[in-house]
């Protein structure tokens, strides 16, 4: 094999998909996390300012060790207006892909590179992500009990999870989408053989 086979991960809100992440990288994959790569990026000061302009300084709180984003303030002011959301991605969104280039490069350099590394991206679909991968995957359960996760873990109600869904492409449409979809709707030994069928699929022949 020559290079390194991506893997683009995504699912509907609350299915499971940081856990599917976690088991592959348990079964020998890369994993870059474009939200925890985003987490970065808006800690950089010229970032800030960019937001600021596009969106308000009031966006900007002071923290610690000096100024930071007030992400639940910013969510809010992005969630039902289009127009921020794209004036916010398109500031975050390049520098995030630049970001994750910058880890597939440092992954392949490795004397003994991972076969898979997989990216880890919440919009694959909706930002056109899935079209530098190899393979995607999409982890997906039914509604109630995404719901149910969510309002154990995140303390969403109903109302919040659906106003999720609706930001993002449909089960449907992402599931239509994917090259293999996982369902999360069983305990964890179920979704450990689950993913032991995805590894079994895409990984490559040994090089």
């Amino acid at each position: 094999m020559t290079g390194v086979m991506r893997l683009g991960l995504t699912g509907t809100v609350g299915a499971g998909k940081s856990t599917v992440a976690a088991m592959l990288r348990d079964r020998g994959a890369a994993v870059i996390d474009a939200d925890a790569l985003a987490r970065d990026v808006v800690r950089d000061p010229a970032v800030l300012d960019a937001i600021a302009a596009a969106l308000g300084a009031d966006l900007i709180a002071e923290g610690d060790g000096g100024p930071v984003l007030d992400r639940a303030a910013t969510a809010a002011r992005v969630f039902d207006d289009p127009a921020a959301r794209e004036r916010l991605e398109a500031i975050v969104h390049p520098r995030v892909r630049a970001a994750a280039a910058d880890a597939r490069a440092a992954w392949a350099r490795r004397p003994d590179p991972p076969a898979v590394v997989v990216e880890d991206v919440p919009l694959l679909f909706e930002t056109g992500r899935d079209a530098e991968m190899d393979v995607t995957v999409v982890v997906d359960a039914p509604f109630e009990l995404r719901a149910a996760r969510l309002a154990e873990r995140a303390g969403l109600d109903e109302a919040a999870v659906r106003a999720r869904d609706a930001a993002q492409w449909s089960a449907a449409d992402k599931r239509a989408a994917a090259d293999h979809v996982i369902v999360n709707d069983g305990d964890v030994a179920t979704l450990e053989a689950r993913v032991d069928a995805l590894w079994r699929a895409v990984r490559p022949a040994e090089r």
